[in-house]
């Protein structure tokens, strides 16, 4: 397996295939940004809007899977665009033959395996040295990850890592935008309330979150793990910004 870093325009990820299946997930990932950013200059509500999007009939199938996403978990749109990307390009390895992919694009990761395969879970210092021990399964799914202390994630709570598993990997990604909301203190009561509220959503197996020190789960997750992870090995933006060259 070739691991392999690329990054387009705001995107950055990390994949995780046979190198032959390598071009076919940069392709899909252009398309589907392209797609995108096409839809929101039609309408730059779209964008900005932190509340479900009702989808006009023409929209392409990654903004239809983002706005169906959005409006099971009561997010915006945008909220799932890093999953709905990560998921159809690992939908198109598969439909070129590939048994095995995995695309992480910051955190929201879509995966393809026949193979137990451990996935790090990064919380900052609150977590260290632990993650899922996936076993293989049928079909692509995704763990996907939102944080108010880690990254660029748009939180309106306090938690360190709030993680949700699916078959789909757009809806993970905006029910974890959802728990990371939910997320607003420390209190056992709220963090149970939280993991409850996103765990009744139909399609979601289970949900993780980290609070400060505490950690809590809820349904059906992979095993925890101790994992010795790198943080080179986390996805982030590596090209230098325009303003910086």
């Amino acid at each position: 397996m070739i691991r392999r870093h690329f990054e387009v325009h705001e995107t950055a990820v990390t994949i995780i295939a046979e190198e032959e299946h390598l071009p076919i997930a940069e392709r899909s990932i252009i398309r589907s940004r392209e797609a995108v950013e096409r839809f929101i200059e039609e309408d730059p509500f779209f964008r900005i809007t932190l509340e479900p999007y009702p989808c006009p009939p023409h929209a392409p199938e990654i903004v239809r899977r983002m706005c169906e996403a959005a409006s099971a978990a009561g997010v915006g749109p945008m909220a799932g665009v890093a999953g709905a990307i990560a998921e159809r390009a690992v939908l198109d390895m598969r439909e070129a033959g590939a048994s095995y992919a995995i695309v992480d694009n910051g955190g929201d990761i879509a995966l393809l395996i026949d193979r137990e395969t451990g996935v790090g879970w990064y919380a900052g210092p609150a977590v260290k040295g632990l993650g899922f021990a996936c076993p293989p399964r049928d079909g692509v799914f995704g763990i996907c990850t939102s944080s108010a202390t880690i990254g660029p994630s748009i939180s309106f709570g306090v938690s360190d890592a709030a993680t949700v598993v699916s078959a789909n990997v757009t809806l993970a990604d905006t029910c974890a935008t959802l728990l990371g909301n939910l997320l607003t203190s420390e209190e056992d009561e709220v963090i149970r309330r939280a993991l409850d509220a996103v765990c009744s959503i139909p399609g979601i197996e289970g949900a993780a979150a980290v609070v400060g020190g505490k950690m809590a789960m809820k349904g059906r997750l992979p095993p925890l793990t101790r994992m010795n992870m790198s943080l080179e090995k986390v996805t982030r933006v590596e090209r230098p910004s325009a303003d910086q060259n």
